[in-house]
């Protein structure tokens, strides 16, 4: 199989269903910020981490090629077939969000990104995933999108957050609080 195609030249290419869109669609640009974030996902679980993070950032990294498959799916076409994404994988996320928070100290302000450089690489796909929800809102408000892929990427930037602040508290790096200045 040969990765060029030749297709794209012109600026156009196909969703899955054969539907031919430009590059710059919102559609394309939702699906391609979603996998932006899953190369920064990989980034996170390349560096030296525990073993149950990595397994559960390529878990997170699976569902997230899920939700690019809708993305770059023709909703109009009937009959793909694309693996689902469910309620319990955005129940997973809360779960392990909630596990992490039984050993950090309470938050009272909003803290700098920063501190190491596990922690940045949290910050900036949590940054990304943001872009990414935004993306997929934008879509939603044009053609259909399921509301589930906009829940699971609230819930993983929220995730990602409390990641940062799982590394920062096991690396003992600086968490520097944001204090308003008058």
């Amino acid at each position: 199989m040969k990765i060029y195609t030749k297709t794209g030249d012109k600026g156009e290419t196909s969703l899955l269903g054969g539907t031919r869109v430009s590059k710059s669609h919102i559609r394309i640009e939702a699906y391609g910020t979603v996998d932006e974030l899953n190369s920064w996902i990989g980034l996170i679980r390349d560096q030296p981490i525990e073993a149950s993070t990595k397994n559960f950032l390529i878990h997170i990294q699976d569902r997230l090629f899920t939700l690019g498959s809708h993305l770059a799916s023709d909703p109009l076409k009937k009959g793909i077939k694309i693996p689902d994404i469910h309620e319990d994988n955005i129940t997973a996320l809360e779960k392990e969000m909630d596990k992490m928070n039984e050993s950090l100290p309470e938050m009272k302000n909003f803290v700098l990104p920063g501190g190491h450089n596990l922690v940045s690489y949290c910050h900036i796909a949590r940054c990304v995933c943001r872009r990414a929800e935004r993306c997929v809102v934008l879509l939603a408000g044009k053609e259909k999108v399921e509301e589930i892929i906009i829940r699971y990427l609230n819930r993983l930037s929220d995730y990602l957050f409390v990641l940062s602040r799982k590394f920062s508290h096991g690396l003992k790096a600086e968490e520097i609080p944001w204090k308003p200045r008058p």
